[in-house]
């Protein structure tokens, strides 16, 4: 029994291996932690598919390994013969908690069939008739201009399963980055790599090896950069009264074990302002020339951390009161920061919002998280003096930066999404806050921000 890299998660072409945990000759339990794999931004733990022994381990720490790639070979324990293939499941990352959608004991599952493409093949027929396969997956082969004749069946008689036409995808994949490797240009980029250079030639110097996660983020951001074309709105709206709000109600909040910050208000007023140009809350599907747009909520917020900027992602954020938001964001980011968050937990956000008010600094702009169409950096609030009428008085006010994604959005819109969220701002009231705060984590309903009840009445007569 071969025990593969699965995929674990969409996009996900590879992952490092961490640790790995067994060694030749060991007996193991069927779901028992073989190995840990770093996979973009979260660490993963592969489990035993089967009881067994460990025969050869082909993986050691630090090997970059694909999907489909050979991690290691069980013998059945039984009789120590070779056990017929079988699914690889992957388990939950090992120190990750469960995603708040997921359910109880789910774990991401990913089948690698056991005739993994490795090379060309050719399907012959005896009778005259095609490979054997469903016709649903005979359409989608079609679509995608897929021949099944190349692909190599893993069930009784040959039958093609689904798994069986991804790995040789995986396969085809693998073929055009080689190839494009040895042109001297990388798949990812598609840049030419960077001419070395001998820096300690000028002077002493240290060399530190990058890590898995910051490799990641230079591909993503790189990708980005390159695929589309972005540009900036910069606001600075007036904040007093939400910074008296949470004044008020910080003490009660905490009482209660939640950490009252300006970021709650934050995602509210983004969420109003995304019911009233949900423009910003849609990707485009360049693969089939369509916009798609989201109806649901999920808030992507940076966290920075020792490795390098995380992004997990709070979901259906208009269905949560000020309360849950607050409880929810200090529990994601430990998570975050003690690389406990999980691959589900990283995934399926509609907007990013970028923070940097904890740390300093005022505008920046922050690069799009491709797919989505925006994201908004929030720089760290304060007084400035402020003309009003014919006085001059003092406010307090936060830098924010929208950037987005010029392709689907113009500079108009971008401005009327600012001026919205500017002002859900300064239109909470305490009722957000107490039927929060006095009702422990029920939502709030009654209280919602009225800015974002207006977008809601008005979505609703459309």
């Amino acid at each position: 029994m071969e025990v593969r890299v699965p995929q674990l998660a969409e996009g996900v072409a590879a992952g490092t291996v961490v640790s790995v945990l067994v060694k030749e000759g060991d007996s193991v339990k069927k779901d028992q932690p073989l190995l840990e794999l770093e996979t973009n931004k979260a660490v993963a733990s592969i489990a035993s598919p089967a009881e067994g022994r460990v025969g050869r381990i082909a993986a050691k720490e630090g090997d970059e390994v694909p999907v489909g790639g050979l991690l290691l070979t069980l013998s059945s324990g039984a009789s120590g013969a070779a056990a017929a293939p079988a699914p690889v499941t992957a388990s939950k990352p090992a120190t990750a908690g469960a995603s708040a959608n997921a359910a109880p004991g789910a774990a991401p599952q990913a089948i690698v069939p056991a005739a993994a493409q490795t090379g060309a093949y050719q399907y012959v027929s005896q009778s005259g008739f095609a490979p054997p396969a469903a016709p649903s997956l005979r359409r989608m082969a079609e679509d995608l201009g897929i021949d099944l004749g190349r692909v190599k069946g893993s069930e009784h008689g040959g039958r093609i399963t689904a798994a069986d036409v991804k790995a040789y995808i995986q396969y085809l994949q693998a073929v055009v980055f080689s190839g494009a490797a040895a042109q001297g240009v990388s798949a990812k980029t598609g840049q030419a790599p960077a001419a070395a250079i001998d820096f300690s030639k000028f002077g002493p110097v240290t060399r530190k090896k990058l890590s898995k996660l910051r490799k990641t983020i230079s591909e993503q951001m790189m990708a980005s950069w390159t695929s589309t074309p972005r540009v900036t709105q910069f606001d600075e709206p007036a904040i007093d009264a939400v910074l008296a709000l949470r004044k008020k109600y910080a003490d009660l909040y905490k009482k209660k074990g939640a950490n009252l910050t300006l970021t709650p208000f934050i995602l509210k007023a983004v969420v109003a302002a995304l019911k009233k140009h949900p423009i910003f809350n849609s990707s485009m599907d360049e693969a089939a020339g369509e916009m798609v747009y989201k109806e649901y909520f999920h808030i992507g917020i940076a966290v920075d951390t020792e490795q390098g900027l995380i992004v997990p992602v709070i979901r259906n954020v208009d269905q949560k009161s000020l309360f849950d938001l607050s409880v929810e964001l200090a529990q994601l980011a430990q998570k975050t920061r003690e690389r406990k968050v999980g691959m589900d937990e990283l995934q399926g956000a509609s907007f990013t919002i970028s923070n940097q008010g904890s740390i300093g600094g005022t505008f920046f702009t922050p690069i799009i998280n491709k797919p989505e169409a925006a994201i908004l950096g929030i720089g760290r609030g304060g007084p400035q003096p402020v003309v009003s009428g014919k006085k001059i008085v003092i406010e307090n006010r936060m830098p924010v930066a929208l950037s987005y994604d010029h392709r689907i959005a113009d500079g108009g819109s971008a401005a009327r999404f600012i001026v919205d969220f500017a002002q859900a701002l300064t239109q909470f009231t305490e009722a957000d806050l107490k039927l929060a705060a006095d009702s422990g984590s029920k939502k709030v309903t009654a209280g919602k921000n009225p800015a974002a009840h207006k977008a809601d009445k008005q979505r609703g007569k459309k």
